[in-house]
């Protein structure tokens, strides 16, 4: 079994996710005692979200790239970024490394393209449903028509993230936006909706909804243990 790099703490409420997938997925996979071979680097998350709001993208990529070398050292035989908007600044990361990253869009796009779905709606911090570093990727690289909120539903999911999921914060009028925005992607034509922040998973669930989600943290987790065994 390899042994799995995290890179998490981006927030620290998701990675506890990670986590527990993981090990539930290695466990039910090989039975016994047997749990996932993890390193963790887990970084203060209030610096990168500092520098996130300010554009620093290169600050940002440097405090990762120092956290990921040193989960290569610790003996990981490959990494995940454990949230999606980080995600921006993976070829940097990649560059500073010499193990593989398993890339979250990929993983998220293999289940996509396995279900034969072609248009997507996307939710996420505004940087993963504004910028091209997501998007694109699904679009370029697996022909996926992406689909995101109208700007005013876009600040509402951005916010939530940040002032309540990021702080473990469940609010049940929250939760009925998101669901509102979610049935208005599918009234666009969505044949599901990526939930492409690594905390909207602690919000809404598959049994809230008749439209189709895809957690990409479970995703993510679901193929480090594919790769893991």
């Amino acid at each position: 079994m390899k042994t799995i790099g995290l890179l998490g703490g981006m927030s620290w409420e998701s990675t506890v996710g990670y986590y527990r997938t993981i090990n539930e997925g290695v466990k039910n996979a090989l039975g016994g005692l047997h749990s996932a071979k993890i390193v963790m680097y887990s970084v203060d998350f209030e610096p990168i979200e500092q520098r996130q709001h300010a554009g620093d993208w290169k600050g940002t990529a440097a405090i990762l790239a120092e956290a990921a070398q040193s989960i290569e050292s610790a003996g990981a035989d490959f990494l995940l970024i454990c949230t999606n908007t980080m995600h921006k600044v993976a070829p940097e990361i990649e560059k500073s490394i010499n193990i593989p990253l398993l890339h979250i869009a990929d993983a998220t796009a293999e289940v996509l393209v396995h279900e034969g779905i072609e248009t997507v709606g996307l939710l996420g911090t505004a940087f993963t449903m504004e910028q091209d570093f997501y998007k694109g990727r699904l679009s370029e690289n697996y022909g996926l028509n992406v689909l995101v909120p109208n700007e005013d539903d876009r600040q509402i999911v951005h916010k939530t993230i940040y002032q309540e999921l990021c702080l473990g914060k469940i609010q049940a009028d929250s939760k009925a936006e998101y669901l509102r925005i979610i049935e208005s992607l599918a009234d666009q034509g969505a044949e599901a909706v990526i939930l492409g922040c690594t905390e909207i998973g602690m919000l809404v669930s598959q049994g809230d909804t008749r439209v189709t989600l895809l957690d990409t943290t479970a995703i993510h987790a679901e193929k480090a243990v594919e790769y893991a065994i």
